[in-house]
């Protein structure tokens, strides 16, 4: 269900999908689809989903929903996150 506060859906779920919080997100989705703001693309910079622990990867993949996640390996998490 769209976010009628996110003004681009589809940058903010990518940045989602990239580890960004739920704010972070907003924000930067927001303010690229501002004519006025000029941010970058990516924003700030996450540590690749290698260097998170299986147990941060796993509660990330909980926090999406991902089904299947407490049977699933790092790199199968990780594959799983960046669906």
């Amino acid at each position: 269900m769209p976010n009628p506060s996110i003004k681009d859906e589809d940058t903010y779920k990518e940045l989602r999908d990239q580890g960004y919080s739920k704010e972070k997100s907003a924000r930067i989705a927001n303010a690229q689809a501002n004519d006025k703001q000029k941010p970058s693309k990516k924003g700030g910079k996450n540590p690749p989903y290698e260097d998170w622990t299986k147990d941060e990867l796993y509660d990330k993949a909980q926090e999406i929903g991902i089904e299947g996640r407490s049977d699933m390996s790092k790199d199968e998490l990780i594959k799983a996150l960046r669906g």
